[in-house]
């Protein structure tokens, strides 16, 4: 059995990789995470998925002692990073603590890993890397970092940057970088799935608290851009498939050194797409409107996902549809 650390494992994506590590039955897992953006009820909800029940320590990463006294106790194999701020809009507001907690809990834990010669970290970046770009599918190659809109990706780019040379300074460590783009859906089992603390930023949440009404409409932030319908096109990933993409990672990745993947399905879909799909899986009307351009927002972001596929043996299997079902589950989990 192989010990795998998984920082921020009770929140939205990181929960569902644990599901599919315990699930894949080679590795007994160990979950830090201060839940300042989750609930630790989740554990109980991994157990009944998987009859398995992780190993939870309710840490804060800043906390470098802690953090330690864990890596000289638990001797782990790898670190999947999960845990940061990632509120886009509160980290324009509350620069300094973005940065602060993204880029010092990611260096205590590669010190640790240095300390106690745990080998490996799988990181979850983000599409944001990317920047400032538009209609063009996004590769692995590409120049990052130039024309990033806040400090959240900030902190993205800065990691990526930051793990490319930890690996330079020591040939016996790995790092994985997986960039993100669109995570939506939940498990089908509508026991695990995303609820942020706050005021969400991403579409998904929003138009699940607007069908809870918990929000009065979703907003459209314009229909006029050069787009099929004039909405935005996004890259949306079903969360289980971004699950796998992780224990792909785990389990085919060999070698010291830096490998970056995309994570996404290679194809768009449009707000208003987004919207219909939502409504006929849930069979409501959902309220909303059109609103004007958010500053900063481009018409289409999608990933070439074809290094994944090639390295990994990795594709996204779910739908648009197969999220909005799932979704659906969750919103009426008891």
């Amino acid at each position: 059995m192989k010990r795998i650390l998984v920082t921020g494992g009770t929140g939205f994506i990181g929960s569902h990789t644990v599901v599919e590590l315990l699930q894949a039955g080679d590795y007994e897992v160990d979950i830090v995470d201060n839940l300042a953006n989750s609930k630790e009820t989740v554990i109980d909800d991994i157990e009944k998925i998987t009859g398995k029940r992780p190993n939870f320590y309710k840490q804060d990463l800043l906390e470098e002692d802690k953090l330690r006294d864990l890596f000289r106790e638990r001797d782990y194999e790898s670190v999947i990073h999960f845990a940061g701020l990632k509120a886009v809009g509160e980290s324009v507001e509350k620069p300094l603590e973005y940065y602060e907690n993204n880029l010092l809990s990611t260096l205590n834990i590669l010190k640790c890993m240095k300390e106690f010669g745990t080998n490996r970290m799988v990181f979850s970046s983000s599409a944001t890397v990317y920047g400032d770009r538009d209609n063009v599918a996004l590769t692995e190659d590409m120049q990052t970092g130039i024309g990033i809109t806040n400090p959240y990706g900030r902190t993205k780019f800065m990691i990526e940057e930051i793990l490319k040379d930890f690996c330079v300074s020591d040939n016996t460590k790995q790092a994985v970088i997986l960039r993100y783009f669109n995570p939506i859906g939940n498990h089908e089992s509508g026991l695990i799935g995303e609820d942020p603390n706050g005021i969400p930023n991403n579409l998904m949440p929003i138009i699940m608290r607007v069908s809870q009404g918990r929000i009065p409409e979703l907003s459209v932030y314009g229909d006029d851009y050069d787009t099929p319908d004039g909405t935005c096109i996004r890259d949306y990933i079903h969360v289980v498939d971004l699950a796998k993409g992780h224990l792909a990672a785990l389990e085919k990745t060999e070698g010291a050194g830096v490998f970056i993947y995309n994570l996404g399905t290679g194809k768009g879909t449009s707000v208003k797409e987004m919207i219909i799909a939502f409504e006929e899986a849930s069979g409501k009307a959902l309220p909303h409107k059109i609103a004007a351009r958010r500053a900063g927002d481009l018409p289409a972001i999608f990933a070439n996902v074809s290094k994944a596929e090639n390295e990994l043996g990795w594709k996204a299997t779910h739908t648009v549809a197969d999220a909005m079902r799932d979704t659906i589950k969750f919103l009426n989990k008891e």
